[in-house]
């Protein structure tokens, strides 16, 4: 069986509305969110402080598809069976943030969840070729992590060709976070990406009390997508 290459699109929290998470989430997923995504920050990884295990599991009683949790903190491994066990259905560590990311994929998995790994910019694939079998999903941040509406880096582009032609039909999810618009979305699925995160390009113009838009920017970046690749959902 050929691995699911369709697009989804997993709108990140972060740039929701911080008093009203619940209901946000149940928003976006009303509006066509194939995943939820949740940065967490630690200050010291990136530049930002957001969520910890506890926020975790209070965002999970809202979420019904997936809850994909990016974990940019180090180091990562004595948080692995909190976040686990606050709902995680995805936990995603950074490359960069430890001198033994086997052992904490394995970690991640052996918590019951779907391992993600994650690179920099400024980060090759060299080092992903021996984790392949660790892996459910890599994503590759196309800013650099720490805050939302940066812009888009296409130098990455080039970076997701090459990690799908090394992945072939592994079903292995390619991720991209950061700068994904319908203007950029298309690129990185032509390239070869199947999961986009995307924070206020989902988010402007909409609210709990309007979420027509959240629905409306979801259907524009999968069309813009999906044009580029003939996948249909």
């Amino acid at each position: 069986m050929r691995p699911d290459r369709s697009i989804k699109i997993a709108p990140s929290i972060l740039s929701a509305d911080f008093a009203d998470f619940g209901q946000e989430i149940e928003a976006i997923e009303a509006q066509g969110a194939d995943w939820v995504h949740v940065d967490v920050m630690d200050g010291h990884f990136v530049p930002n402080l957001t969520f910890g295990p506890p926020a975790i599991a209070a965002f999970r009683r809202h979420v019904t598809t997936v809850m994909d949790v990016h974990l940019m903190i180090a180091p990562v491994d004595p948080y692995i069976d909190a976040f686990a066990r606050a709902g995680a259905d995805v936990l995603t560590a950074h490359l960069e943030a430890g001198p033994h990311i086997h052992r904490t994929l394995q970690a991640i998995r052996g918590a019951g969840c779907k391992a993600g790994l994650a690179l920099n910019p400024g980060t090759g694939i060299d080092g992903v070729e021996n984790l392949l079998d660790m892996v459910d999903l890599v994503c590759v941040m196309t800013v650099n992590p720490g805050f939302g509406g940066q812009k888009f880096i296409h130098s990455q582009i080039d970076k997701v060709k090459r990690l799908r032609a090394l992945i072939g039909d592994r079903p292995i999810h390619i991720e991209i976070d950061g700068g994904i618009t319908p203007e950029t979305a298309p690129l990185m699925a032509a390239a070869g990406a199947d999961v986009l995160v995307a924070g206020s390009a989902v988010f402007k113009g909409g609210s709990v009390e309007n979420p027509a838009p959240y629905g409306e920017n979801i259907r524009a970046i999968r069309a813009a997508a999906e044009a580029a690749t003939g996948v249909m959902a």
